[in-house]
Order: C-alpha cells, then sequence, then structure tokens
C-alpha cells in the first residue's frame, strides 16, 4: 500500500509550479527594486530585488522549450548561485558590513568548472549533490549574517536562522531520498521541492520588507530619543525613563537619587578653544558617563553643559557613583583632543523616598544642590536634604572636594575646617583660580 501510494502521479505538474514560481519571483524582485527607489538609504534592497530578477531569469531558461534558447545545460544553475551569492551580500550590506564581490560569483565558478568533471555530469547524484552544497553554503551564510547580529531581538535573530538553516537543509534531502528511497525522489519530491521554494522565495521577501521597516523604525526611534552629539537620552526620553524607574522603586519601597552635573566653566572652554573643542568635551564626558555607570542607571542630556542621571540607589550609593565619574572625568578632561583644557564637573544630588509624579521637583532639588557645589569651588559634589528619608539619612549638605568630604549645621566645608582650605584642594579651571565666593555662573 505504501509503495502505491508512493508510486501515484502527482496532481500538481511540475513545469507549472516553475512558471508560477519565475512570475512570483520576478513581481517580487520588481517590488523589492521599488522599494529602494523610495528608499534609497536601503541599498540593499537593490541587492535582494537583483538576485531575485537574476533566480527569475535563471527559472526561465531552465523551464523555456527545446529549443527555444541555446544555452550551456549548467548556466541556468550558476545564475542561481549568483543569485544567493547577491543575496548574502545584500545581508552583508545591509548589517553594515562590507561586500565581498568575490563570494558573489565564486559558487558559480566552482560549478561550472567541476561540472566538465566526467564524474559529475549532468543527471549523476554527484552532480545533484553538488548543487546541494552551494545552495546550502550559500544559505547557511545567510544564517550566519542573521546569528551574528546583536541589534535585533535574541527571538527574532534565532527564528531567522532557524528558518533559513532548515531552507538550506531542504538542498540536501534529495541526496538521501535518491539514494535511499529512488521511487519518492522520481515521483514526488520535484513537486515537493517546487512547492517549499515558492513559498520560501515569498517568505524571504517579506522578511527582507519588513527588517528594513524595523531598521528604519530604529533610526526614526534612536532620533527622537537620543542626544546626536553625545549619544545619551535626549531630555524627553531621560524625563519618561525617569518617572518609569521612580514609580518602580515606590513599588519597591526603595529610593531613587538624582543626580545633576554641569561642566565647570564651560562657556570659556567654548570662548578659548572654539565650539568643535567644546563638543569634544561634551562628548567625553558622556563617554565617562556611561562607563562610570551600571545598565540599570539612567542618564541623558538636558541641554547645552548640563546633564542629569538618575540612580535606583539611597545617597550613599549614589554618592560613590557620581565620585568616581567626578574623578574619571577629571582625569580625562586634562587633555581633550589637542588642548589642554582641563574640564571638571559639578555634581548635584537629591534623594527621594516618596512617591515621584513630577520629576521637575526632584530636579529642582538636585539643581539647588548643583548650585552649592559651584559656589563651593566646583569640582565636586553637594547633596540636598533628603525628602522623607529615615532617620539616618542625610540631614543636610554635603561637599564632596577631590578627597575630602564633610558638612556641618548646613553648610558646606572643606575636609579640615571651615576656615582653612588646603591650598592643593583649591581648584583650578583653565588657569584661573577659582572662590568659593565666584557666583554660579557656569
Amino acid at each position: 500500500m505504501l509503495a502505491a501510494a508512493i508510486l501515484q502521479p502527482s496532481p500538481l505538474d511540475v513545469p507549472t509550479l516553475a512558471f508560477v514560481a519565475t512570475c512570483i519571483a520576478t513581481l517580487l524582485g520588481v517590488c523589492l527594486i521599488l522599494a529602494w527607489l523610495q528608499q534609497h538609504d536601503a541599498r540593499a534592497l537593490a541587492w535582494w530585488g537583483t538576485a531575485y530578477l537574476v533566480g527569475a531569469s535563471s527559472m526561465v531558461f531552465w523551464c523555456a522549450p527545446l529549443g527555444l534558447f541555446v544555452i550551456p545545460q549548467d548556466l541556468p544553475a550558476a545564475l542561481i548561485f549568483v543569485a544567493c551569492g547577491m543575496i548574502w551580500n545584500g545581508m552583508r550590506l545591509f548589517h553594515g558590513r562590507r561586500v565581498l564581490p568575490g563570494s558573489i560569483f565564486a559558487g558559480a565558478v566552482v560549478w561550472l568548472v567541476l561540472c566538465q568533471v566526467p564524474a559529475l555530469s549532468s543527471g549523476s547524484i554527484a552532480h545533484m549533490a553538488l548543487g546541494a552544497v552551494v545552495v546550502g553554503g550559500y544559505t547557511f551564510f545567510i544564517a550566519f549574517e542573521f546569528w551574528r547580529e546583536r541589534r535585533h531581538a535574541l527571538y527574532s535573530r534565532t527564528a531567522a536562522v532557524i528558518v533559513t538553516a532548515l531552507h538550506a537543509g531542504i538542498f540536501m534531502v534529495p541526496l538521501a531520498l535518491r539514494a535511499f528511497v529512488p521511487a519518492l525522489f522520481a515521483t514526488d519530491w520535484l513537486t515537493v521541492f517546487a512547492l517549499v521554494a515558492i513559498i520560501y522565495t515569498i517568505g524571504t521577501a517579506f522578511i527582507m520588507l519588513l527588517m528594513v521597516k524595523d531598521h528604519h523604525v530604529y533610526i526614526y526611534r534612536k532620533a527622537a530619543t537620543i542626544d546626536s552629539l553625545t549619544g545619551l537620552l535626549n531630555r524627553g526620553a531621560f524625563m519618561q525613563c525617569a518617572i518609569t524607574m521612580c514609580d518602580l522603586q515606590r513599588h519597591r519601597g526603595k529610593p531613587v537619587t538624582l543626580m545633576m552635573f554641569d561642566l565647570d566653566h564651560f562657556k570659556s572652554v567654548n570662548d578659548r578653544f572654539g565650539h568643535a573643542a567644546g563638543d569634544s568635551v561634551l562628548r567625553v564626558f558622556a563617554a565617562v558617563a556611561r562607563n562610570s555607570m551600571r545598565a540599570s542607571d539612567i542618564i541623558g542630556r538636558l541641554g547645552g553643559e548640563e546633564f542629569a542621571a538618575i540612580v535606583p540607589e539611597p545617597m550613599e550609593g549614589a554618592m560613590t557613583i557620581a565620585e568616581r565619574l567626578r574623578a574619571a572625568f577629571e582625569a580625562a578632561g586634562v587633555t581633550v583632543g589637542e588642548h589642554a583644557i582641563g574640564a571638571t564637573v559639578s555634581i548635584g544630588a537629591a534623594t527621594s523616598y516618596d512617591l515621584v509624579t513630577d520629576i521637575d521637583a526632584l530636579i529642582a532639588r538636585a539643581d539647588g544642590a548643583l548650585y552649592g557645589a559651584k559656589h563651593a569651588g566646583r569640582n565636586r559634589i553637594c547633596t540636598a536634604a533628603s525628602a522623607s528619608a529615615p532617620s539616618h539619612g542625610v540631614g543636610g549638605p554635603l561637599v564632596a572636594g577631590g578627597r575630602g568630604r564633610t558638612a556641618k549645621n548646613g553648610r558646606a566645608m572643606p575636609r579640615k575646617a571651615a576656615s582653612r582650605r588646603p591650598k592643593d584642594n583649591a581648584p583650578v579651571a583653565l588657569g584661573e583660580a577659582a572662590t568659593s565666593r565666584l557666583p554660579y555662573s557656569g
């Protein structure tokens, strides 16, 4: 009974399926090229569309009536391999990697050369094995491009790898069928293979279009939330993320600490070295901030030389982070580019244990502490009184400058005594001595 079922003629006509596949490949190729004409920055669409048209022409040569075209019998398969190479390189281009021109034609050249060997003559199982290996190899390379791409979510990347690898595996199945079930191979396999090729062709085109669409959505979302100069969150995105963190910490019964950062004498940097140097200083601070803070911390640029960060920590933990960042930026800001700038940052911090529905109020408290840090001599940290803090919390302003930190009666003091400021602890910005009587001028 099983043998009778295997030998039963297929209700689907292979030439008809091949004609349908040719029409579909041509239509999808044209659609991909038209999509590229509307989105010139997505050059991978042009590669993929051209690959589909090359594949369609291959099927035309393959299925054309005898005598209509006089071409070498191995040329249609070589065109299929060229199309596969173009799809692979289009995938590389889409993911920001360089195109490998030689790889486009490598499979076709290998095929045409090896087909001249008598053992690989047309119709032999070795001939079929060679074609399956070449197509399967290209498809596995495409799957590898999906696998090593880190910008997409893990589940989508995994799905793309699995689907592409399965398609590559399908090209290996005819070898097993030809060797172990020749009757099934002779009757039904070509039909099944044609159907799978049609489904995969359509599905791959839709995946390509969705990839390009998702990429553009990612770019627009990034442009809407990321400061273009520093790569940090912009003001609106920072506010939204800060509110989310405050709500999460409130449910956990834990505090948040917001820190305000202002680069010292930044206007003088622009005046003395130019705005390009000022932009470099901003980028250096952003890089130092990213390296000094954890993945759970949120930092953004509010505007100009003013930055803010919010951390899921009480004041003690936030002070550790702030001091690490301050010291790292003081070291990195000694020389920026070709200029000896000596850039430093002043920091104000405020902690809240209550429900925060208006982040502006917390920012105002941290900004007041920042004002105190500026007046205390810059290049230091000052903290505001904690709102609704536990009895053991910070009770008043705290100033940390360099290695010394202390507080007394709500007035900022250096480490040893209010009447004696150590000379080696006096902040110097751009060669000008700064004193605690300086107004808050940036």
